[in-house]
């Protein structure tokens, strides 16, 4: 599909985090937090809360703090959402993240199983998610322009935590490292998609249609995705919008999206000392042996710059203005891999314009059906000692985008040319399959054998990031007497 630029999203009614990724904004903590078992002191709160909330229009600058939420299934039904009307969720937001089913989907084995997560799942397998302090209710997210202004900030939204009796489930801080780099040492936040209708402008191919990542808006097959439509009526109705597939419904989704957080640790000596290890046969000092490895492997050289555009040397950090236009690089001219392997992470995570043996103009067709809005802080732990990365993105449908991405493109060993290789950063091991990596030379190429595991998942979540106006919306349900029809 070609995206309508003709589409105007209601950018007021959007929650900011999902249009910008808050750059000046160097400290962020987020506060995975529990309803009281009083609904009346949730809603009490949410309205204190809903005010607060920075929107997609509101200009940046001048902005030294902002404010987002976002919501669990458990915390929908806690707030007394209906089971008619948490049926018209997708099933994946319904279960969480943690079944069984997702927890093979997404390679979550091992030191990765749910089962060890801080936060986010229940104590154990057959807790029933509504009775456990682990999984949380919602998601408040902090940013301040500097730790200083984030700490007060903190203090004044403590004192209605407190006065509503909300409970603290997890405390995740992140934060800026120089040059945007995260742990590995590789800048991040690259290549981001265009959302069709937010007015920033973008090269049609990397342009996207607005209901990928926009609920109440047609996406890339030219229809509305799957909302959560109010088909039991409650709460103040009249707040809501009506459904723009016409099934005569309010809506509670529209210009909402579902976000889905990830707390991974990175293994960074083990990662370094893997690198160290397997390039000391190669050409060049140890610095470049090593650097040239890493970007094999991750796809980019540690600046940002691209391996199509540089494939022998990293241009340094002289290129991290000229890295965010990146958006145009084409892996059709690399269709071997001789200068991006095709087997490297973010090649995988985005394929671009060559995807299997299609030709780029159905490759592009193809991967925008796949691609997500991606935001990350690293944060570090210093007792004990851990860095790590608060991964998260934004998608309209997370089986179709999110969990498309991890497990046929990152976590399947069998892609393309391949057959043992999954992602060489976030992978896992496929049944009793040796993880590999290939990088294509000629006349042959070089397997990198004895992949190790690099993150480990520490906590995560699907999260329903509701529109200002569902907000607003959620702190009524509980008031029969807007049942207006």
């Amino acid at each position: 599909m070609i995206p309508d630029n003709d589409i105007t999203v209601e950018l007021d009614d959007v929650q900011g985090y999902l249009l910008y990724a808050y750059k000046n904004m160097k400290a962020s903590r987020m506060l995975l937090l529990n309803f009281p078992s009083s609904r009346e002191y949730a809603y009490g709160w949410l309205k204190t809360v809903y005010p607060q909330l920075t929107s997609a229009g509101l200009e940046n600058r001048g902005i030294h703090r902002c404010l987002n939420i976002a919501f669990t299934p458990w915390g929908l039904k806690s707030l007394g959402l209906s089971d008619d009307n948490m049926k018209n969720f997708n099933r994946e937001f319904r279960e969480g993240i943690f079944t069984p089913h997702r927890q093979r989907l997404l390679g979550d084995e091992d030191e990765s199983a749910p089962g060890k997560w801080r936060w986010g799942s229940p104590e154990t397998n057959d807790k029933d998610p509504m009775e456990s302090e682990r999984v949380g209710h919602a998601l408040l997210m902090v940013f301040g322009e500097t730790e200083e202004i984030l700490n007060g900030y903190l203090a004044e939204l403590n004192r209605n935590l407190v006065q509503f009796e909300l409970k603290e489930v997890a405390v995740l801080d992140g934060y800026s490292l120089p040059h945007n780099r995260e742990h590995f040492g590789f800048r991040d936040g690259i290549s981001q998609p265009v959302i069709a209708g937010s007015g920033r402008p973008g090269d049609p191919s990397n342009t996207i249609a607005t209901g990928e990542f926009i609920l109440g808006y047609k996406n890339e097959y030219g229809v509305y995705p799957e909302t959560p439509i109010i088909t039991t009526p409650q709460g103040n109705m009249n707040l809501l919008p009506a459904d723009a597939a016409g099934s005569g419904c309010k809506d509670l989704g529209r210009n909402g999206t579902f976000l889905v957080y990830r707390q991974l640790e990175q293994h960074v000596d083990r990662f370094w000392k893997f690198i160290d290890e397997k390039s000391i046969l190669d050409k060049g000092t140890d610095e470049e042996r090593r650097n040239r490895l890493a970007a094999k492997m991750m796809g980019r050289w540690p600046s940002g710059a691209s391996l199509i555009e540089y494939p022998d040397n990293d241009p340094g950090n002289s290129y991290s203005e000229k890295v965010m236009l990146d958006d145009k690089i084409s892996y059709a001219g690399d269709p071997d891999g001789l200068k991006c392997p095709y087997g490297s992470h973010v090649r995988r995570a985005n394929p671009r314009d060559h995807f299997e043996d299609n030709t780029p103009e159905r490759s592009i067709q193809l991967t925008k059906k796949h691609r997500i809005v991606r935001r990350a802080r690293p944060y570090v732990i210093e007792n004990p000692e851990e860095h790590g990365l608060h991964f998260m993105c934004f998608n309209a449908d997370i089986s179709r985008q999110f969990e498309f991405i991890q497990y046929t493109w990152c976590n399947y060993p069998n892609d393309g040319q391949l057959c043992s290789d999954p992602d060489p950063i976030i992978g896992v091991k496929h049944e009793d399959k040796d993880r590999v990596f290939t990088i294509p030379g000629e006349p042959v190429g070089t397997q990198i054998e004895g992949l190790e595991r690099f993150v480990t998942v520490k906590g995560a979540g699907y999260f329903f990031f509701p529109s200002l106006t569902a907000v607003r919306y959620l702190a009524t349900v509980g008031d029969d007497g807007y049942c207006s029809k």
